[in-house]
């Protein structure tokens, strides 16, 4: 297996253009999308439809009026929505379809539908993510990094080294070398989120427990698999 990393939102603009037919894409907005993501998944939702922009959402939200609105804008809850990006809020809606729409980690999701396979990852499902690789063996992985509006994210680029650490022993392009470097300078994905920029900012707007939720590793089994912009369970 091949692991490479598309590293910043400038990267991952590029990733439509490029052949993916036979690459597997796993998405990381750790603080906070993918991880209220998964949160939404393991505590029972339905399906979640990642939308690039505001309109889109409340364009999806006319035809699906029983769908939550969900996401953030600078971090903060979009005027007129229903939840905003903190995981906790996603514990409640088991049954429902949640639409959602963040500042960069629905544009990384959406920017890999041409791979063969999309998964979504978060430090929450780590260990469930490495399994299904494992048992999925992809010719080529690309491990993509949502990032902070421009930026690198240290807590995405964190979360791909350990998934690379986690399952060992493949060929690392040097950007997939960059993120198990990352991962091997922190002791624990709490020290982690807590030095980065995103962290720190949290932090300081009182959701620190935000943070700590998002840095727990492997509490979640689920795995989520996004087709035709919809992200569902794998079915294991």
């Amino acid at each position: 297996m091949l692991i490479d990393a598309a590293l910043n939102p400038a990267e991952i603009a590029l990733l439509p253009q490029r052949d993916l037919s036979a690459t597997t894409c796993v998405v990381f907005d750790i603080l906070r999308a993918t991880s209220s993501m998964i949160t939404a998944l393991q505590h029972g939702a339905v399906e979640i439809h990642p939308v690039r922009t505001i309109e889109e959402a409340l364009a999806l939200k006319a035809r699906l009026p029983q769908a939550v609105l969900g996401g953030e804008r600078h971090g903060d809850l979009i005027p007129g929505f229903d939840v905003g990006n903190a995981p906790r809020e996603y514990t409640a809606l088991a049954g429902r379809t949640i639409i959602t729409t963040t500042t960069n980690g629905t544009l990384a999701l959406r920017a890999c539908e041409g791979a063969r396979r999309v998964l979504v990852g978060a430090l929450l499902n780590l260990e469930a993510v490495a399994e299904e690789l494992r048992r999925e063996a992809p010719e080529r992985l690309l491990l993509v990094c949502a990032g902070t509006f421009a930026d690198f994210a240290l807590e995405d680029g964190y979360a791909a080294g350990e998934l690379i650490a986690t399952l060992g022993g493949d060929v690392l392009t040097d950007a997939a070398q960059a993120t198990l470097a990352v991962a091997r300078r922190y002791s624990s994905g709490r020290d982690a989120l807590r030095a980065a920029q995103n962290g720190r900012v949290l932090i300081e707007k009182g959701r620190g427990g935000d943070v700590e939720w998002c840095a727990r590793r492997s509490v979640f089994n689920v795995v989520g698999q996004m087709q035709s912009a919809v992200i569902r369970p794998v079915v294991k």
